[in-house]
């Protein structure tokens, strides 16, 4: 598998992890240094990411990708991912949301991990 699959990999992954609220995948794909940055410009880093994702702040029900492109140089990449995806989140009702996730990538001990994402809508 080349870098571009694998990090395509780590994509679906993480929407499962999100979806079944599978702490230790999340922990696996994000790295220590992980931040989030909301569409509403809010930051969030790891812990309090996937603590959100835990008490139900942030709850996802599905995704679908529809669109994934990927740029790798060296050990870095960045990734951009356009899914609608079902969510409800901050005490929400649950709805689809129309999500680009942009990312940066690291590749250490030959595994890619998620270093920063960036949320808007499309």
């Amino acid at each position: 598998m080349d870098d571009k699959q694998q990090i395509a990999l780590l994509y679906d992954e993480m929407y499962t992890a999100m979806i079944q609220k599978d702490l230790g995948e999340l922990d696996r794909l994000h790295d220590d240094s992980f931040t989030l940055t909301h569409m509403t410009g809010r930051t969030q880093d790891k812990k309090e990411y996937i603590n959100s994702i835990q008490n139900g702040t942030l709850n996802y029900f599905a995704a679908e990708t529809e669109r994934l492109d990927i740029d790798v140089r060296h050990d870095t990449a960045v990734m951009t991912g356009l899914s609608r995806v079902s969510a409800a989140v901050y005490g929400g009702r649950r709805q689809e949301w129309p999500l680009k996730l942009e990312f940066t990538l690291q590749k250490r001990n030959n595994s890619w991990r998620l270093i920063s994402a960036k949320a808007s809508m499309y």
